[in-house]
């Protein structure tokens, strides 16, 4: 479980970013104004994992917070939210020490896939490191196996030896089996960086992967949904 800090005097988005990450496992801590999220930030250990903040704030600025954030610590990720959409923008903030910057408005997956890209980079815990059953697989993000049970069909199971990113994948699938990924979602959170735009990269790999699964009969587990991305069914 990650603590996760939200800056935002929107009450009505502020409310559904935090319910939003709340639903993912994360605990969350609201501040609807720049004074607020000073004292939230006044100790030497910040005690969050990630923060969430907007530019436009009463009390004191994001850009003053950012600041005051890597001026007591170099580590803990900064998500900057913005209405701002210019490149000089975003360019100040990331050189004022924010980790990544997303427009207003946003979409709640994005930036859910953006705090877990983050929480990653920076070796925090991630729900969903526990072990994860769908059908015949079972993958172990500790041990990073995915294991595959026999069909009674005939099918043959045993343990399937998958890249880090095919293994980054399956887990982003099984973790939320009913919704469909797009290949940018898939490869931020495989890839653990932004996504540099090249929908082929993602298809490759689960061209890949289904071909590992032939075998046991579980690479039609793998479903692509034209024009959206893919999911598991």
């Amino acid at each position: 479980m990650a603590r996760v800090l939200v800056i935002e005097d929107d009450a009505a988005i502020n409310d559904v970013v935090a319910t939003r990450l709340s639903r993912d496992g994360h605990a969350v801590t609201q501040a609807f104004s720049g004074s607020e999220a000073r004292l939230l930030l006044g100790e030497k250990n910040l005690g969050f994992d990630v923060v969430i903040c907007d530019l436009m704030l009463p009390g004191a600025t994001g850009e003053e917070l950012v600041g005051l954030i890597r001026s007591r610590d170099a580590a803990t990720p900064v998500i900057v939210i913005s209405a701002r959409t210019t490149a000089a923008d975003k360019i100040d903030l990331l050189r004022l020490g924010a980790d990544d910057y997303l427009t207003k408005p946003f979409d709640l997956d994005e930036l859910a896939a953006r705090v877990e890209v983050q929480l990653r980079h920076h070796g925090a815990s991630v729900p969903g490191d526990e072990v994860l059953r769908w059908q015949r697989w079972t993958l172990d993000p500790e041990a990073r196996t995915l294991a595959v049970a026999p069909a009674e069909g005939g099918e043959k199971g045993g343990e399937v030896a998958l890249t880090k990113i095919e293994f980054n994948i399956l887990k982003a699938l099984v973790r939320r089996p009913n919704r469909v990924f797009s290949k940018a979602e898939l490869f931020e959170l495989a890839w653990g960086e932004p996504f540099a735009g090249d929908d082929s990269t993602v298809a490759v790999h689960v061209s890949n992967i289904r071909a590992k699964l032939r075998e046991t009969g579980t690479d039609e587990y793998v479903k692509t949904v034209w024009g959206m991305g893919f999911k598991l069914g």
